[in-house]
């Protein structure tokens, strides 16, 4: 069949600098917290408290965004959500760009916040709608791609720019994705959801290219789409069709919170300076390309390795490296004592486990970001833009969206309070714990999505037999 997805590849990239955007808010904080606290002007210079608020507010406007952007992709559309949601990272980051004391600065991390939360959600809705199953993994893991490479550009722009020219530069992409949002198509699913027949042919002749089959591809989407048309209401809870996917969703997210990657990602320079590296902000760059790499090769193996396998791929090692962080961390605080002081005056050999251990400590570190850019990072986005019926997508997707972001403020505001409970060593193996949890979930639970149409996908939770007398007309 002839399908030429040039134009998908052009309305993905369209999409996808939104959670460029999005990568760029989650890194601002980075190197903006270090100056933002050495800073000569008293109405915006940070105390701790407030830095750390400054770094976690945003998953708080994260998670309402997540909500918002819910209720946003069924009432005004997928392309609309798009280009609205970039309204509030221009305001945000120009906010923060005039800020005269320190609630501006909250404020404009909350409304950036707010618009990747409402970005996390939409994005990979709408490039899952809009991709060709044999393609839709790799393009469905370019949105994690892109959050991970605007971190990445944010690290390495902080090493340059101050923090106000830095957030000039933050604001670029999301003026230029309202700018190409204005040329790309809706999407099918939506335009047949609103009975829109013949635009849905339309855009998927421009998704497809002249030669593919749209009408057919209509029909096959109606068909499946009648069976669980209607608008949602709350019996749908006890639709096997409905509940299995919500569960899913709702667990990958919040493992993949409870990995405790955000936690070693805001602390990444801490923990640097930790294993006393002298150049902790050059250290955490590496950090970010390594995530950047990884997460590409995970793009370009999903539609052949699958989502199942990589996820436990993924899950077991991080479950082998933050334990190797723990033994790490037990190992140093056992050769530096508490009287730390002392044991250095008294053993000169001391001073050596620890600087020996570093290499232990990063390279842990390493294969962390690795296992977590193959499978746990970009797989539990993807798998919820594939796993829902079109009635609920908008609710069920917010939901999950706000688990993933409500876990992952707990879990960055608690960090600290959990080393000093559990020890720095206790937490990283309470992490490991729950990286075996992952594999154990994703073995019994997760289903295989790779190479299937989004209505195979549905029906395999329903228990229905997939439909295999749709194959592609001859």
């Amino acid at each position: 069949i002839k399908v030429k997805n040039g134009k998908l590849y052009l309305a993905t990239f369209a999409a996808v600098l939104g959670p460029l955007s999005f990568g760029f808010v989650l890194g601002y904080s980075s190197p903006a917290i270090p100056e933002l606290s050495t800073i000569t002007d008293p109405r915006l210079q940070l105390d701790k408290e407030e830095a750390s608020w400054f770094g976690s507010i945003v998953t708080i406007g994260a998670a309402i965004g997540g909500l918002l952007g819910g209720w946003m992709v069924d009432k005004i559309g997928r392309k609309l959500s798009l280009m609205f949601c970039s309204i509030p990272y221009i305001f945000g980051f120009t906010i923060i760009i005039a800020a005269q004391n320190v609630w501006m600065l909250y404020l404009g991390r909350v409304l950036t916040g707010l618009a990747s939360g409402v970005t996390s959600l939409v994005v990979p809705l709408y490039i899952s709608e809009m991709a060709h199953e044999r393609v839709r993994g790799a393009m469905g893991s370019c949105v994690q791609l892109m959050v991970v490479t605007g971190i990445m550009g944010v690290y390495i722009a902080g090493l340059s720019l101050d923090w106000r020219w830095l957030a000039i530069c933050c604001s670029i992409p999301p003026t230029l994705m309202m700018v190409f949002m204005c040329f790309m198509p809706e999407t099918p699913r939506f335009l047949l959801s609103q009975g829109k027949r013949k635009e849905a042919e339309e855009a998927l002749r421009f998704l497809r290219g002249p030669d593919a089959p749209a009408e057919w591809e209509c029909a096959r989407i109606e068909d499946a789409s009648d069976d669980q048309g209607g608008s949602f209401g709350m019996a749908d809870f006890k639709d096997p069709g409905v509940y299995k996917p919500l569960g899913v969703g709702i667990m990958l997210m919040l493992f993949q919170q409870l990995t405790g990657i955000n936690a070693i990602m805001f602390y990444a320079e801490t923990i640097f300076e930790k294993a006393h590296f002298k150049n902790s902000n050059v250290a955490t760059v590496v950090v970010a390309a390594t995530q950047v790499v990884f997460t590409a090769v995970a793009a370009l193996v999903m539609d052949r390795a699958g989502r199942k396998l990589l996820l436990i791929l993924s899950g077991v090692f991080m479950c082998l490296s933050t334990a190797a962080f723990g033994v790490y961390f037990k190992l140093s605080s056992e050769t530096h004592g508490n009287s730390s002081g002392l044991s250095l005056v008294e053993s000169p050999l001391a001073q050596n486990p620890a600087a020996d251990l570093s290499w232990l400590a990063l390279s842990s570190m390493g294969f962390f970001i690795t296992g977590f850019s193959l499978g746990w990072g970009p797989i539990p986005w993807l798998v919820m833009s594939e796993i829902f019926p079109t009635r609920v997508k908008g609710f069920a997707s917010s939901v999950c969206v706000l688990t993933n972001w409500g876990s992952a403020f707990v879990i960055t505001k608690t960090f600290q309070n959990l080393m000093d409970l559990l020890t720095s060593a206790g937490t990283f193996w309470l992490f490991s714990g729950c990286c075996a949890l992952n594999i154990v979930f994703t073995i019994i639970f997760v289903p295989e999505t790779k190479g299937k149409t989004l209505e195979q996908i549905q029906a395999r939770f329903k228990g229905t037999p997939e439909q295999l007398s749709y194959n592609r007309p001859t």
